[in-house]
């Protein structure tokens, strides 16, 4: 009998600790860009930021065992199971008959700086919407309840609502009675007027071995090696006389996104050398595929123990609404879209899977397929799940952020439709982070507060709200002067912003206030300015490691490295051994000619929790470090002769190499 439970696995987890509160000016680290290859202009939907979300930059690299709550899918053939509290990512997919794992399951859970909030972690199958990037959800818990189908099957319903693209998503998985799939069958709304950008990746990380064979019917793909210069179409599976097929084949990480035929059946599979692995298939509208793989040169070798401690590597393999994660597809105004992917086990005759001939290999696939799911039944499916899409839960076993709640609060005020609909409840008690723009909704006043109390928000809607209040009042508080700052920086009002941060901070000179004319004045390279407001922030905020972070970058590339050192020889021990602050005492004892310091920084060793994917920092820094103290000792000039004496005599010591280009 197919049944849903709840359950708890004890993990070795990382905890997360508290958000970042200083929001996040950055824009996202995927820019729109032009090239012939591609068939249209990428730029559209993408984004000035990622507020209003905080970063989740607070956890450590200390593990401890620790119960996650888990809810598990099975029927006789398979056992699914969701970390509700991570994302709901699906984590563990067993083919019970043989007792196969067909997912990656990582041994821990331990955050890295890979996505779009900075946490994010390897592992199982994680459900990607909104902006590109990682979900800003893949830390935190979603909306998670249960519902049975008219013909009596348990359904887990996953859910949120998405606040950069003010939309929502709904995921029911699902296991049958007798189904050698699992069902996971998402579907997105456009509760606008307009057309609204929309991305989406199902991200499936599959153990990879010098056997694992990738498949997919494509005989071409776009490569992407991290930078637009290496965009290229390049044939399947041959690419540099190579089989990319086989990851382990090539040192460089990359990305392909591979071309699937118009009318193709979608599908991508990861099998071994028997011919077994996992399957994936999707009806039409996921049409996209990709595979992901860090390479086995050093930098990527220490991305996978860095994710997953030693021994233990995965490859990716993908499933999208576009042709590539750089663009977003476009949903028409009022539009749903839907779809139904499965998920199983595939056993192939593995002289095919893996013979030389590509189209044989695909065929055998094909057939295999078309026993586990076939293409008429499968659609079928789909089609029955239009009978219960809108069937609201009959319990909701966890609850995910408060915020889809206000905004159906906001809508009913306005006599605006709500953006879901009754399949999702997301009804829950206002927290202090809400209250305060209830309050606005309600009174058209934005309540005084004496600490900082709201949490963000930059919707044009409530920015008008907050607009209108101030406009009335002539005593509006210090915190809505700060927040309506933020929103017209949101919006490229520079000088709006500023108006507003000064209007708050001649009520009351808070840290907040402080750091965000910082960062204005950074932007526009008014060194002087930011670095006396960040000297400020900092005396009010010691202890506050974001802050502190900010305070140090801004005073070295202000020119006054030396200002940041004496500083942090004043701070706690506890803040002086934070890897982040060490690599800035390195940078700035380097500018300040303390060769020494540097040195002494390297040999005693330290630890980048949120050393960020793409990063080059810690190889220019040790590579300056060598060409400074060898021109200094030996009177030699710093050059090109000198720079490859260092990688000869001084290479980057495998615990900093980061690199992804190599």
């Amino acid at each position: 009998m197919s049944e849903l439970r709840l359950e708890h696995w004890t993990i070795p987890t990382a905890p997360l600790g508290a958000e970042n509160p200083l929001p996040s000016f950055e824009r996202p680290h995927h820019q729109p860009f032009l090239t012939g290859d591609l068939e249209q202009d990428r730029a559209a939907g993408y984004v000035p930021d990622y507020l209003p979300y905080t970063m989740q930059d607070g956890y450590t690299r200390q593990r401890q065992p620790t119960p996650q709550r888990v809810a598990v899918l099975e029927n006789e053939h398979l056992r699914a199971t969701f970390l509700l509290e991570w994302g709901a990512r699906l984590w563990s997919l067993v083919h019970k008959p043989s007792g196969r794992e067909l997912l990656y399951v990582n041994p821990m859970l331990q955050p890295a700086n890979l996505a779009m909030r900075n946490a994010w972690f390897s592992g199982g199958v994680e459900w990607n919407m909104g902006v590109i990037a990682h979900t800003p959800f893949t830390c935190s818990p979603l909306f998670a309840a249960r519902l049975i189908t008219p013909d009596g099957t348990p359904v887990l319903r996953l859910y949120e609502w998405e606040r950069i693209r003010q939309a929502a998503y709904q995921i029911d998985a699902y296991l049958p009675d007798g189904s050698p799939v699992l069902y996971v069958r998402v579907r997105l709304v456009n509760p606008f007027d307009h057309p609204l950008p929309i991305y989406w990746w199902s991200n499936i990380a599959v153990p990879e071995a010098e056997d694992v064979r990738v498949l997919v019917p494509a005989d071409s793909a776009y490569r992407y090696a991290l930078s637009v210069a290496d965009m290229q179409t390049v044939p399947i599976p041959l690419v540099d006389n190579e089989d990319v097929t086989y990851t382990t084949r090539f040192k460089r990480a990359a990305d392909y996104f591979f071309h699937i035929p118009q009318g193709q059946r979608p599908w991508i599979t990861a099998l071994d050398g028997r011919g077994t692995g996992l399957l994936q298939v999707s009806t039409a509208r996921l049409y996209g595929r990709k595979l992901f793989l860090w390479g086995t040169g050093q930098g990527g070798k220490r991305w996978q123990e860095w994710l997953n401690g030693p021994d233990h590597n995965y490859l990716e393999i993908q499933a999208g609404l576009a042709p590539t994660q750089l663009e977003y597809a476009i949903m028409p105004p009022r539009a749903e879209w839907s779809w139904l992917e499965g998920y199983g086990l595939i056993n192939a005759d593995e002289r095919q899977v893996h013979s030389a001939d590509w189209g044989q290999a695909r065929q055998e696939v094909e057939r295999q397929l078309e026993q586990i799911a076939p293409h008429t039944a499968f659609e079928a499916e789909y089609a029955r799940g239009e009978v219960w899409k809108d069937q609201p839960p009959t319990e909701i076993f966890q609850r995910g952020s408060e915020w889809g709640a206000l905004e159906l609060e906001r809508r009913q005020a306005a006599g605006e439709p709500p953006f879901a609909s009754a399949a999702l409840d997301f009804g829950a008690a206002m927290s202090s982070r809400t209250l305060p723009w209830l309050t606005l909704l309600k009174t058209g006043q934005f309540p005084a507060t004496d600490e900082l109390t709201a949490g963000l928000l930059v919707q044009a809607e409530w920015r008008e709200l907050l607009e209108a209040a101030v406009a009335r009042s002539s005593d509006a508080g210090w915190e809505a002067w700060l927040h309506l700052g933020i929103m017209r920086l949101h919006i490229g009002d520079r000088a709006g912003a500023r108006s507003a941060w000064e209007a708050s901070l001649a009520q009351r000179r808070t840290l907040w206030t402080l750091r965000n004319l910082a960062v204005l004045a950074r932007q526009d390279q008014q060194w002087d300015q930011a670095s006396e407001y960040y000297l400020e922030a900092q005396r009010l905020r010691p202890d506050l490691l974001p802050l502190l972070v900010e305070t140090a970058r801004t005073l070295i590339d202000a020119g006054r490295a030396e200002s940041f050192l004496a500083l942090l020889d004043n701070l706690p021990e506890a803040m002086q051994k934070h890897g982040r602050i060490q690599l800035l005492e390195i940078e700035a004892a380097l500018v300040t000619g303390d060769i020494e310091r540097a040195g002494q920084r390297f040999t005693d060793g330290f630890e980048i929790v949120d050393y960020r994917e793409g990063d080059e920092i810690l190889t220019e820094l040790w590579d300056r470090y060598h060409l400074q103290r060898i021109s200094r000792d030996e009177h030699a000039a710093i050059d090109d002769a000198l720079m490859q004496r260092v990688h000869r005599e001084h290479p980057l010591p495998n615990a900093y190499d980061f690199r992804m280009k190599t």
